[in-house]
């Protein structure tokens, strides 16, 4: 269950996430059709004091020696992933471009063809043939990009912010922590969480992904970490722990706005996110640490998730802290707003 991450007022889909409403899923996604299951029952709005609220902020990633926007604008964004300088749609980008077109001229791989998120593209090679896949590092932690048919080359930069606070609070928790990372994708957040000290549950429904996010535990040379890797629907994954009395420190979830998983389970955000949510808060440990929610490609504002957040954790205390995931551009300094974001964080 779960898309890509790219704009903010499109729908993304990406190999390690709930498929596509059609049959052309992210080069992994299922294609098996279900029935639209019955209404969820929402439960009553909970009684106790709304955390304290902190909004709105702004997670920015700047340039660093792994990734950059290097220049952005007319429909495009030219991107820094390793060696390579990459060219891809980017439909915010209504600004000029910053850099010569000599500068865009010397990418070594353009995205062209069908833009459509549901539909295939492809990939050009101005400069010279390039293999599937090439060796990336965040932070020390090695993985794998590659080059996939829906645009996306399996990892979101911008995620960092995430990360890096997350390793934060595991490394300052000074106690065992247990990490549940829903709609996983690729598996950067599990690697960076295992590095942390955390025992980690990834869940993805693409087993392509799956398969993605193990090659790059092995490229990260993190094999004797404890990550469980799971490929299941999330909300089914979600239930079950809530069943079994399965708790967790940590829980990240950054669902798609619309997918289906393995066994054609349909996933439409604004219906299910407030079950997910409740559940999430349910198969919290006695002392959790924070829930992360990150939404792409979805026409709200985060006032909305911030909403759901705060009224899902009323009486446990702590902040939720709401606002927009952004990268900082190299060429001009303009920011590109990429998705948005509500995280609980207890007291």
């Amino acid at each position: 269950m779960k898309p890509t991450r790219d704009h903010r007022h499109e729908r993304r889909f990406e190999p390690g996430r709930q498929q596509p409403r059609q049959a052309p899923t992210q080069p992994d996604r299922p294609q098996s059709v279900a029935e639209r299951p019955a209404p969820r029952q929402h439960q009553p709005r909970r009684s106790g004091a709304l955390p304290a609220e902190k909004l709105p902020v702004i997670l920015e990633v700047a340039p660093n020696a792994g990734y950059a926007l290097l220049d952005s604008g007319d429909g495009e964004k030219l991107e820094q992933y390793g060696p390579y300088r990459i060219v891809r749609p980017e439909g915010q980008a209504i600004w000029r471009r910053a850099l010569a077109q000599g500068e865009w001229s010397s990418a070594d791989a353009v995205f062209t063809g069908d833009t459509d998120e549901e539909g295939m593209g492809r990939w050009r090679f101005p400069q010279a043939p390039l293999g599937e896949t090439w060796p990336m590092k965040h932070d020390g932690v090695h993985y794998l990009g590659r080059f996939t048919s829906f645009r996306h080359v399996g990892v979101f930069p911008e995620q960092a912010s995430h990360w890096d606070h997350m390793a934060g609070l595991i490394e300052t928790a000074k106690r065992p922590v247990k990490v549940l990372n829903l709609f996983g994708y690729t598996g950067l957040a599990s690697l960076v969480a295992a590095r942390a000290g955390a025992e980690v549950t990834h869940v993805d429904a693409s087993k392509k992904a799956i398969g993605w996010a193990r090659e790059n535990q092995e490229m990260a040379g993190l094999q004797q970490k404890p990550i469980r890797w799971i490929c299941e629907d999330a909300m089914k994954f979600a239930e079950r722990e809530a069943r079994r009395g399965s708790l967790y420190d940590i829980i990240l979830f950054d669902p798609p706005a619309y997918g289906r998983g393995p066994k054609g389970e349909v996933w439409q955000l604004f219906e299910d996110l407030p079950a997910l949510t409740e559940i999430c808060r349910s198969i919290l440990t006695p002392r959790p640490l924070a829930v992360v929610l990150t939404a792409y490609s979805i026409r709200a504002s985060f006032f909305a998730i911030h909403a759901l957040m705060r009224d899902a954790f009323a009486g446990m205390g702590g902040t939720v802290e709401s606002g927009e995931l952004i990268i900082r551009e190299k060429s001009a300094g303009r920011a590109l707003s990429t998705s948005l974001f509500s995280r609980w964080i207890a007291a």
